[in-house]
């Protein structure tokens, strides 16, 4: 062995051999004094995927000093449903029963992307009727609500006020039945629809919005009293997971986190779809980027979602809430039976009372689908999380050639580890938790 300089712990001589140490005791003061057996010693810990607070099934792998979190790694896939290859295999019309389920608190805005996709690939965006635009803006509006609620009764349950978790899911309830008397579902409703939307909404629903629109403002200041004045609140939000407006940006970080930095990106604002340019709302935004941000910046979205839900109702015109284009437009009245299921016998008589050429169609229509143009298009969206893309590519047939999502809950998880490493392992729950992951839109 050969090195060009006396190590300090050794003496050395050379011999024929080569050069030889010699290795004498030492004052043990000394030689522990540089190393510290507890700090240095780093160990890792499995944080999920069953965890309760890893938001479903998200794995963080985490490398801790102490209670310093000094490497953490996402690792996703465990909800994995396949549902975008799914798409391939149906028709443009059922796709909208797939991506309903992907991001499965928000529900609505999954299937709006989608037929705006479809729609834009067929070329009638503009064919679609006032009544089902205002409808889709009605209903996604509230569905943004229903996932705020979520989100911050799981993240005041995951700090420890499980009081807030309970009314967080009261008030969700309300905006459920409201899905339920629309479309005849709570969750995964594949209401929306190329075209335009599966049903029409009936008066008794007006009419309980309306109560909301009353009821929510109370509960939000509620909500706030709890929290916002409350010392173990604000110690675990303030100052904690922040990452800024220049991280968001080169992470491709969207929704509540990025307005939480300062920039006030809402695709709603900037690039507006569904007539959202014709609705007076404001963009919340603070500027501190950190969970204590993302708190005040999502209550103030559902008091604003609030807003253009009222003047939703009131932009609510008679009219058909299907495209016209009877080679498009799947029969969106359907009559429902006495046993509150199916169809009536008034209905399946009027379809089969209409000419054969009508019934084939119909049966065409509904069996094989209407065939798409090629081409391909991509569309984006503000849901609760951020921006959610559609990329739509057709070779012409009645199926999708290809369907893909830019889930913000995927993208906006890249951040996760700028906002852990260095902070302390109890505030990886606050600041995953600050994100709102979705699992079943991160995996699909």
């Amino acid at each position: 062995m050969s090195t060009s300089t006396n190590p300090s712990y050794a003496e050395s001589r050379e011999t024929t051999e080569g050069r030889v140490f010699t290795v004498t005791g030492g004052d043990w003061d000394s030689v522990v004094s540089g190393h510290d057996p507890i700090n240095d010693e780093r160990i890792v810990v499995n944080m999920g995927p069953q965890h309760p607070s890893t938001h479903g099934v998200l794995r963080l792998i985490l490398e801790l000093e102490g209670e310093t979190v000094r490497e953490a790694r996402a690792v996703v896939g465990y909800l994995h449903t396949g549902i975008e290859k799914n798409i391939e295999y149906r028709n443009w019309v059922q796709g909208s029963t797939f991506v309903t389920r992907m991001d499965y608190l928000s529900p609505l805005f999954n299937e709006t992307a989608y037929s705006l996709a479809v729609e834009k690939l067929l070329g009638i965006t503009d064919e679609i009727t006032e009544r089902a635009t205002t409808i889709r803006v009605l209903m996604m509006e509230l569905n943004r609500i229903s996932s705020h609620l979520v989100w911050i009764a799981t993240t005041a349950m995951e700090l420890g006020a499980v009081n807030v978790m309970l009314y967080g899911f009261r008030e969700r309830e309300y905006v459920l039945d409201i899905f339920e008397m629309i479309t005849g579902l709570r969750m995964n409703m594949a209401y929306v629809r190329p075209g335009g939307v599966a049903q029409d909404v009936p008066d008794e629903a007006i009419v309980k919005i309306r109560e909301f629109l009353k009821l929510l403002p109370k509960k939000l200041k509620e909500y706030e009293d709890m929290l916002s004045g409350q010392p173990i609140w604000t110690e675990r939000t303030k100052n904690v997971a922040v990452l800024d407006v220049t991280g968001c940006v080169a992470l491709g970080v969207t929704g509540p986190v990025l307005r939480s930095a300062g920039l006030a990106w809402d695709i709603r604002k900037t690039m507006p779809y569904c007539g959202y340019e014709n609705y007076e709302f404001a963009v919340p935004t603070t500027e501190t980027g950190d969970v204590w941000g993302r708190y005040l910046v999502r209550m103030a979205e559902m008091r604003e979602s609030l807003k253009i839900v009222e003047q939703a109702l009131d932009r609510l015109r008679p009219g058909p809430i299907m495209v016209a284009d009877k080679k498009i437009a799947w029969p969106a009245q359907l009559a429902i039976g006495v046993d509150g299921m199916g169809n009536s016998l008034e209905h399946v008589a009027k379809i089969m009372g209409q000419s054969m050429e009508s019934l084939i169609h119909h049966f065409k229509l509904v069996t094989e689908g209407f065939r798409v143009p090629p081409g391909q298009v991509y569309v984006g969206i503000e849901s609760p999380r951020g921006e959610l893309g559609v990329h739509a590519v057709s070779d012409g047939g009645t199926r999708p050639y290809r369907v893909h999502y830019r889930e913000p809950s995927f993208v906006n998880l890249q951040a996760l580890p700028a906002m852990a490493e260095g902070g302390l392992i109890a505030d990886v729950i606050a600041g995953g938790a600050s994100l709102d992951p979705v699992m079943g839109g991160c995996d699909r």
